[in-house]
């Protein structure tokens, strides 16, 4: 049996010869899916909700105070670019906001098809999947960022003034929060992937020199900046991600589960 065969088994399987429970089909899941986006999507909606009441300190203090330390100027080049840049904001942040509880839905999905003893560390996984997540989008916000724009700012001239166009701003605060968010998922991927078996410490520890190229080439494509020193400064933490994860990946072969295999 292929790994693939085994990774798609193990998330469809029934649980009737595990715990006992009713054989879900192909539309049974496909159903479950559907009822999972739907929670995923009201979560949304009531995340934006409550940054609706925060609009004004999402707008003036979360995304313009990081262009003003810099001395950078916002510009809006449509009649209708402040509405957007709020509507955009909120969203973003509703977006975030309801992340772990968008996670959770994503678990309750694929629960059907995990040993009764796997299902009982769900809470534990969102905890430490919504830690890692958030972990990263204050890093990109705190350091990222400000390293980004500061290097941006040096490039003015007496005869050229750098504006910047807020759209452009907010999609690009997103990609680097966004990148440097699911970066920091490292050690819970590794975590994952040591659980069914398809990674372990020894092969970590082996291919580590390859593995600081693949670091440098990922920091390079997640960071909307060709300068230097943002792409180090992703580098970096995803170094120390990376032998976290050899740790990581050695807890979850201690605790590991019977091999996929074996409850197919």
């Amino acid at each position: 049996m292929s790994i693939t065969q085994a990774i798609i088994g193990k998330i469809f399987k029934s649980a009737e010869n595990i715990s006992g429970e009713r054989e879900m089909s192909f539309l049974d899941h496909l159903d479950e899916l559907r009822k999972q986006i739907i929670k995923m999507i009201v979560g949304i909606l009531i995340g934006t909700a409550l940054c609706i009441y925060f609009a004004d300190f999402i707008v003036q203090t979360l995304l313009l105070t990081p262009l003003r330390s810099v001395g950078l100027k916002a510009q809006v080049l449509s009649p209708y670019g402040i509405v957007m840049l709020y509507m955009e904001a909120i969203l973003i942040c509703g977006i975030i906001l309801s992340m772990p509880y968008t996670i959770y839905c994503l678990w309750k999905f694929v629960a059907p098809g995990l040993l009764p003893k796997e299902r009982q560390y769900i809470s534990r996984i969102v905890f430490f999947t919504s830690l890692c997540f958030f972990s990263g989008i204050l890093f990109g916000y705190y350091v990222l960022l400000p390293a980004a724009l500061t290097f941006f700012s040096t490039f003015g001239t007496q005869n050229i003034e750098l504006h910047v166009a807020l759209d452009q701003y907010v999609s690009f605060m997103l990609a680097l929060l966004l990148g440097a968010g699911l970066v920091f998922e490292l050690p819970m991927i590794s975590f994952f992937l040591s659980k069914m078996g398809l990674l372990t410490p020894q092969f970590m520890r082996k291919y580590r020199r390859h593995a600081i190229i693949v670091i440098l080439i990922i920091s390079a494509v997640v960071t909307p900046t060709p300068d230097m020193v943002t792409q180090t400064l992703l580098a970096l933490p995803m170094l120390f991600l990376y032998e976290v994860s050899i740790f990581v990946s050695k807890f979850a072969q201690k605790k590991k589960s019977p091999p996929l295999e074996d409850t197919l």
